[in-house]
């Protein structure tokens, strides 16, 4: 929300004050609280009928330093709030040296000068990272009698703010004017699914602000040095935290928000839906595996969507047995007989002509408004109503419908929704209406997931999620919700999914092909190699089906080769998967995450690292044409074989056999064995593809199981003109092989391909070693205790 009109004036109506000097500092067990007036105090009678901020600091926990800025402090705080981990033995380091006081966690610090103008200047690595000046700790008062309080972070030179959410508009926020507010807003608009109050920057530091409501930003928008966030409430809460580098920041925000639960194995399979409006039966959905089959496509989850229940009565939870007469019967065939998981649609809505709706209303599991009356409208449902989740008993009655279809054979849910949330209610635990809307996601999110892994266990539950708050990424998966068919809404998801992977959410998906209208053949096949090389993948629409064969026959070879190249890659995107439960670091990643130090990467949304080692740069056009660009380094197609050497961009024509995805210099990628699922021993029969080492590196390759245990390491090391693989633990009792790409060799039990030397070890041989860099021989096999 602006306040000021231009640099000198205030907006008509708004009236602000702001921290002007220190009055008193107190420190008191690892907390600085500093009492700021806001106009100067030259004398006692400065200190009558003027307001005194109360400004308190801490650490609650290693690089993050809280600041609260209190005007009024008798606000009856209703909640909700989110749910913070700190750590309850760490304490900041206060220090004094003259009017000067630091608090110091691990490298940040916060130094004031008590003597000083007001100022708050965060510091680590012997510079300052962003400062709270003149205007960036206050309150405005608008004409309509409203209370805001406000914070203004200062904005270096060159400094590209990141995140907030899913958001689909420009991918740096510089500029941007952003409302943390959930909406239903499509993926070509300024409203998002998925609003998170924390961002990051690329001078080494994030900000989140905690508080579940209604947050407004001003990101160099209306003062072009700052970025201001503020809340309609008496206080403001924000966290500082420091890297240095992207990923660590992640790190330090997902330890204080959540983790991301790792997905089981086979949620990164493909999914296929019915779509939404779309006429589908029994035979239909048989006719589409069938398809799949045919066309040597592998399946691994079929979902079916809204219309699985009769209409006007979503959500009853119950098939449509006009349509699905033996519900149970058909989930257990396509079980049992073509090895598919099931996902079903949801919604937290109950529609009036759902037999529910009376048992909700009797019981009080239903939102309602202040005179009694349970809210209701007509948009989406007629009629509906929703169900109020603060409510144990609405809850669990919610819940105990979910549990009657996972015994049916179901097994994820895709929570629909959780954005159209009303503020003209009363809430069953008396939260504050708006702070509820945006934090009612986490609720039935939290609901589904809760449910999922009391059915199939915590290694299993998924979920595929629309609407998500901070704290939400710790039930994934999300998806990018309603987008259009064609190039342009395909780049506008991929934008918005990078955006949430900086904002704490490791794992996205998006409707391949588009969800509104029906895509052309040409953006159907490239959707398709963006789809199958992301965190999740799924075929989705609205009124027309997404198989392949309704596109062309090309479009069935392209979906087949795509899907199992993602399974030849499962040992890898585990891996990855792995890296976002342990540090919150996302599957796909922007390119400034894992190349911070490269200013030509802080601004690209049109290409993406698929975990740490793989460009992927999808084609946006019919043509074939892309422009990407290939940070420095020898890079090696992932596909052809080719080396790049960067830094440059290039611009390339590609078919659709194929498009930009290039192995990081240096990287050791493993290729699994099996293509026809994403579920199988993915250490049996690994191959290694090693891309050009340098001279004294050694790589790590971890393989891991699909309950996330290590199932076996390779070390590859040159040394020299020779590269040594050794293994251990368990990948010493299986075969596996080495592809050295885009190098020749020669040798005994040396193949040569059609990307390189491909070395083929036997079970019980832990070490294979080639000679020569250009043209590699053989040297020698030893088996284990020679």
């Amino acid at each position: 929300m602006k306040f000021t009109d231009g640099y000198w004036l205030m907006r008509e109506g708004v009236r602000a004050s702001y921290a002007t000097e220190i009055g008193e500092a107190r420190v008191d067990d690892g907390r600085l609280t500093l009492y700021a007036p806001v106009r100067r105090v030259e004398e006692r009678g400065h200190t009558l009928n003027s307001p005194l901020l109360t400004v308190e600091c801490w650490s609650p926990a290693e690089g993050v330093i809280g600041v609260r800025s209190t005007h009024h402090a008798g606000a009856a705080a209703h909640g909700p709030d989110f749910a913070l981990r700190t750590d309850p033995d760490h304490t900041a380091k206060i220090t004094r040296d003259g009017s000067l006081l630091e608090l110091t966690s691990g490298e940040l610090s916060l130094r004031v000068d008590t003597a000083a103008p007001w100022r708050l200047d965060f510091t680590a690595e012997g510079r300052v990272l962003t400062s709270a000046g003149s205007r960036g700790t206050g309150f405005a008062l608008t004409g309509d009698g409203r209370h805001h309080s406000l914070a203004q972070l200062s904005l270096g030179v060159g400094e590209l703010v990141y995140g907030l959410g899913e958001r689909f508009t420009p991918f740096t926020r510089n500029g941007q004017s952003v409302d943390i507010w959930q909406a239903d807003g499509g993926t070509a608009s300024e409203q998002a699914y998925k609003n998170i109050p924390f961002h990051l920057t690329n001078r080494g530091y994030g900000v989140f602000v905690n508080h579940p409501g209604h947050v407004s930003y001003e990101i160099g928008s209306e003062a072009v040095g700052q970025v201001q966030f503020s809340v309609e409430d008496q206080s403001l809460e924000y966290y500082v935290i420091h890297g240095p580098t992207p990923k660590d920041i992640l790190d330090r925000y997902t330890s204080l928000t959540g983790r991301p639960a790792l997905p089981p194995a086979w949620s990164f399979g493909l999914w296929l839906s019915t779509s939404f409006t779309t006429s589908y039966d029994e035979e239909t959905v048989n006719r589409f595996v069938r398809g799949m089959s045919e066309g040597g496509i592998p399946l691994g989850v079929f979902h079916f969507d809204c219309f699985w229940m009769r209409e006007y009565q979503w959500c009853d939870f119950t098939w449509d047995p006009d349509v699905f007469p033996d519900p149970e019967g058909m989930l257990r065939r396509l079980k049992d007989d073509q090895g598919l998981r099931i996902s079903l649609w949801i919604n937290p809505y109950i529609g009036q002509k759902s037999p529910l709706f009376t048992e909700a209303m009797r019981h009080g599991y239903l939102v309602r408004r202040a005179d009694g009356d349970v809210w209701q409208w007509d948009l989406w449902q007629a009629g509906m109503a929703l169900v109020d989740f603060t409510n144990p008993e609405a809850r669990e009655w919610y819940a105990g419908k979910l549990r009657g279809l996972a015994a049916q054979g179901v097994d994820c849910f895709k929570t629909d929704f959780g954005e159209r949330i009303p503020t003209d209610v009363v809430w069953h635990d008396g939260s504050d209406p708006g702070r509820m809307h945006n934090y009612y996601t986490q609720l039935y999110n939290e609901t589904v997931f809760e449910v999922l892994s009391e059915a199939r266990g915590t290694d299993e539950a998924v979920l595929f999620a629309r609407s998500a708050t901070a704290g939400g990424q710790q039930f994934p998966v999300h998806w990018g919700g309603d987008c259009e068919s064609h190039f342009g809404a395909m780049a506008e998801s991929l934008r918005g999914g990078l955006s949430l992977g900086l904002s704490g959410f490791g794992f996205w998906s998006h409707d391949i092909g588009g969800f509104e209208g029906t895509p052309t053949s040409e953006v159907f096949k490239r959707w398709v190699q963006f789809g199958l090389l992301s965190s999740h993948s799924r075929l989705h629409g609205s009124g027309s089906y997404r198989v392949p064969w309704d596109f062309d026959e090309e479009a069935v070879t392209v979906t087949r080769d795509f899907t199992r190249l993602k399974h030849r890659l499962m040992p890898y995107l585990f891996r990855a998967a792995q890296q976002a439960r342990e540090r919150g670091t996302p599957v796909m990643r922007a390119m400034l995450l894992e190349f911070p130090e490269d200013p030509a990467c802080h601004a690209l949304d049109r290409q993406y690292m698929l975990g740490e080692d793989l460009l992927v740069a999808p084609v946006f056009s019919a043509e074939g044409t892309v422009e990407y660009y290939v940070p420095d380094g020898t890079w090696t197609h992932l596909l052809s074989g080719e080396r790049v050497r960067g830094p440059l961009w290039r611009r390339e024509r590609y078919g659709f056999d194929s498009l930009p995805s290039l192995a990081r210099p240096g990287s050791v990628i493993p290729f699994g064995e099996s293509d026809d699922s994403a579920v199988y021993d993915w250490a049996h029969g690994v191959t290694l593809r090693v891309h050009g080492p340098s001279d004294g590196t050694m790589t790590v390759t971890r393989i891991p199981a699909a309950d996330g245990s290590t199932a076996a390491t390779f070390r590859t090391r040159r040394e020299g003109d020779v590269i040594t693989v050794e293994t251990e633990g368990e990948g010493a009792q299986v075969p596996w092989r080495v592809l050295l790409v885009g190098i020749e060799a020669a040798g005994e039990r040396s193949e040569q391909t059609a990307l390189g030397t491909l070395l083929t070890a036997a079970p019980g041989v832990t070490t294979v070693s080639a000679l020569g860099v250009g043209k590699l021989k053989l040297l020698d096999w030893r088996p284990e205790g020679e």
